[in-house]
């Protein structure tokens, strides 16, 4: 049976304080990762980076995110939201120490390292404590505001690093995380469940490491591909034993999950329409998001503005992310996910193609930035993990919500160094800017036509009120 939380099993007041929480974690999270590109020519002038290593302080981050997110995931689910949450924060204080006091590449990428993993699990484990404290029919908004929280991270990263840098010193960029995990950890203690989910406690030890082998393995190839010269940087020993370590990997993993009782990855789980649904759009969103790494190059080449000018120029794509998350959040409770989805692919497409057209005209540039930024924050805020929400019984919700992040992360894998690649055949950045992103405007459209297939309002709805179920007090305690 569902263990399905309502409305009643915690006061209003009590649940704004939970979401404040579980939004400070989220905000800290992605502010170390927006932070990092103003900080770079501070840090050189301490550590001395070679041009081949700095790419690795965002792209390890992102690489120990991707091999913990499961792992914490599951273990939320089993021994409680609150012990697994309060983990992850300390290990990203940790690792914040190790970044603030590094005098080296080594220790300075450990550092990293050890926040991403840290980071891991706080968006799935921020997001299943919305399944577990909200009705069905309020969570689109809740999940939204997450994403909004997210979107307002990208916008505050560069400005907090600029005014902090104008100040101090470098390091307290991430010094200044300490006082901020202090806090989470005190009210994490005092507002988050102590109790597990999950009836059967048995771990897939096996499980996670495969995935995480597939994961780490997949990332650390595709981030050594050069896309001026993609086949031969494929076929390097830094990219092909890789890629073939983690196909090998995913084929063993999905044997083992077949036999194992509580698998890691629940297989069965992919049989359902909806979550291969959730698969495709989740990639396709992943895919989309990579291609908005090139827009600030692509300004600079349309524009003919300084890389800080062009970073100001983003603007409007955040501001419509933070704006757009909370919005779609609402509309998802009222429309359902097949609607909102479809929406939000349509906007990204008709986005991508204005910015395709834009290149002489700033104000088509910014216009593009608004729908772009409003697609963004349906694919990347709230309505996958909304969908996934609703699929799976309350003993899986981390564990599925974990699997959301690590399909986008995978497209944005794949995403980059394809589009580096195509960008590369052009005669100019510019022109292959323009390609690139009338390429993936088509591709977004033909993902827009297959997610009619997702279930509509009626179908969702009769899906919720299955899953009602009253609650086992003993299982599911009221937050303190």
């Amino acid at each position: 049976m569902d263990l399905q939380p309502t409305e009643q099993t915690m006061a209003s007041p009590k649940k704004g304080k939970v979401l404040a929480v579980l939004f400070v974690g989220v905000l800290m999270g992605a502010l170390d990762i927006s932070i990092v590109g103003p900080a770079i020519p501070s840090i050189e002038k301490t550590i001395s980076i070679a041009a081949k290593d700095m790419g690795w302080i965002f792209s390890i981050y992102v690489l120990f995110n991707l091999v913990g997110i499961s792992l914490f995931a599951k273990l939320s689910d089993i021994y409680g939201r609150r012990s697994v949450y309060m983990v992850n924060i300390s290990i990203f204080a940790i690792g914040s120490v190790i970044v603030a006091l590094s005098h080296s590449v080594p220790t300075l990428l450990l550092g990293r390292a050890v926040q991403g993993f840290g980071a891991s699990g706080i968006f799935p484990v921020a997001s299943a404590v919305i399944g577990d404290i909200f009705p069905a029919e309020k969570r689109g908004r809740a999940l939204g505001m997450i994403g909004a929280v997210w979107g307002l991270a990208f916008l505050l990263g560069p400005v907090i690093a600029g005014t902090m840098l104008s100040f101090c010193e470098w390091h307290y960029l991430f010094l200044i995380n300490l006082p901020i995990a202090a806090g989470l950890l005190y009210f994490s203690s005092r507002l988050l469940s102590p109790k597990g989910i999950a009836t059967d406690k048995r771990f897939d030890w096996k499980g996670i490491a495969l995935l995480g082998t597939f994961l780490g393995s997949f990332t650390y190839a595709a981030n050594n591909i050069v896309p001026d010269d993609f086949v031969t940087s494929i076929l390097s020993f830094h990219v092909l034993p890789y890629f073939i370590l983690s196909i090998s990997a995913l084929a063993l993993l999905i044997w083992v999950e077949k036999r194992v009782p509580v698998p890691a990855l629940k297989l069965k789980l992919f049989q359902s329409k909806q979550v291969q649904l959730v698969a495709l759009v989740g990639i396709s969103t992943g895919v989309f998001q990579a291609c908005f790494v090139f827009v600030p190059s692509f300004a600079v080449s349309a524009f003919h503005v300084a890389p800080k000018a062009a970073a100001f120029m983003l603007l409007p794509f955040v501001l419509a992310t933070a704006v757009g998350s909370p919005l779609f959040g609402r509309l998802l409770d009222k429309l359902g996910s097949r609607t909102v989805v479809m929406s939000g692919l349509v906007l990204a497409s008709v986005g991508t193609f204005l910015l395709s057209i834009s290149s002489q005209n700033i104000n088509g540039f910014y216009t593009s930035g608004i729908f772009v930024g409003l697609g963004l924050s349906v694919l990347a805020g709230s309505s996958l993990r909304y969908i996934m929400l609703n699929e799976v019984s309350a003993q899986e919700r981390a564990s599925t919500q974990g699997i959301v992040t690590i399909f986008m992360s995978v497209g944005q894998i794949l995403g980059g160094p394809v589009l580096g690649a195509n960008i590369a055949n052009y005669a100019t950045k510019l022109a292959g800017y323009t390609a690139s992103f009338t390429y993936i405007a088509y591709f977004l459209l033909v993902i827009a036509l297959i997610s009619f297939r997702f279930k509509g309002r009626k179908e969702e709805q009769a899906l919720i009120r299955s899953r009602n179920a009253p609650i086992d007090k003993g299982n599911l305690e009221p937050l303190v």
